[in-house]
């Protein structure tokens, strides 16, 4: 199955963000099935979150399909450029 990102609108994105606060990482990653970030963070308001969780988790709430951390890259061509396109920032660690 490939994503269908033009579905993820960026108030999916804050909606995960929020999620991934009130939770915190070790029930978020639990509640969403995915794991903390290596090489990027996404970062809002000096708040660092993971951006292939959130990302995830996001087309979640977008579409009710959940994938799974396999199912997308999270690097330069995968969520990063995704969550880019829709105009938030990510850094490399």
């Amino acid at each position: 199955m490939t994503p269908e990102w033009n579905k993820v609108k960026n108030t999916d994105v804050v909606r995960a963000m929020k999620e991934y606060d009130r939770l915190g990482p070790d029930n978020f990653f639990a509640t969403h099935g995915f794991a903390p970030t290596t090489t990027y963070d996404l970062v809002r308001d000096d708040h660092h979150y993971p951006p292939k969780a959130i990302l995830g988790t996001a087309y979640e709430f977008a579409t009710g399909n959940r994938l799974a951390s396999g199912d997308f890259e999270g690097g330069k061509t995968g969520a990063v450029k995704v969550l880019g396109d829709l105009g938030f920032t990510v850094e490399h660690r």
